[in-house]
């Protein structure tokens, strides 16, 4: 079901599924997508969590408020758990959606109970990306992609020491050689983390359904 909330001053989406008593799992897309990013996943998990799956300011029908600080789009995930009334929640992460998950893990390090980032950057300076294009791609923001573009090539050098507050068990999935991210780097940032490689470039999820399932249920199970 789709629903709306207001939260740190923005509207947003988000797609609810489960059992309103489970615990909370939070699934965060990567940038340019939406909820049904998540599709099947959704679920999958609905079946033991009570799943909220938003679209991420400047994506899908949630606001395009016209600013994108990572740490403010963690404060939005943030804001949708104090709408349910949830303390802490399970957050599976991919790309963008990732670094919005560390960002809340490591402000917000009591309300994360488990930590899954799939294929995402470390927040350092990145090199040799090519110049961002507007072209006619739809339903997202093209502010969104500029700023968060701003703050992939020149992070807050606090967010890479940050990485050492989030106390959750984390799971960091890599997609191998022909992922643009270094995850095994992000991974020895964050205390105890757990690394597991799945050769599939950067959209694990979708090109490796079946083991990326396994390897987080095989997470959050044990």
């Amino acid at each position: 079901m789709i629903r709306e909330a207001e939260v740190n001053g923005i509207r947003l989406a988000y797609r609810e599924e489960g059992d309103p008593a489970a615990p909370v799992l939070v699934l965060l897309h990567g940038r340019t997508a939406d909820h049904n990013d998540w599709n099947g996943f959704t679920q999958h998990f609905a079946a033991r969590y009570h799943v909220l799956v938003p679209d991420l300011r400047g994506h899908g029908v949630s606001d395009f408020p016209g600013t994108y600080p990572i740490p403010e789009m963690a404060e939005d995930i943030a804001g949708l758990l104090d709408a349910h009334g949830a303390g802490t929640a399970t957050v599976i992460g991919h790309s963008l959606g990732g670094m919005v998950a560390y960002h809340l893990a490591m402000n917000h390090p009591a309300r994360v109970t488990r930590l899954v980032l799939e294929d995402v950057a470390l927040p350092v300076p990145m090199r040799d990306r090519p110049a961002l294009v507007e072209d006619g791609s739809t339903g997202f923001d093209w502010r969104m992609m500029h700023d968060t573009e701003r703050q992939f090539l020149n992070p807050d050098p606090a967010w890479l020491d940050g990485l050492s507050r989030i106390t959750a068990p984390t799971l960091v999935i890599s997609g191998g050689k022909a992922s643009p991210f270094r995850a095994d780097l992000l991974a020895e940032r964050i205390p105890g983390a757990r690394l597991v490689t799945i050769e599939a470039g950067h959209l694990v999820h979708t090109t490796r359904r079946a083991e990326f399932r396994r390897v987080v249920d095989d997470f959050l199970d044990h």
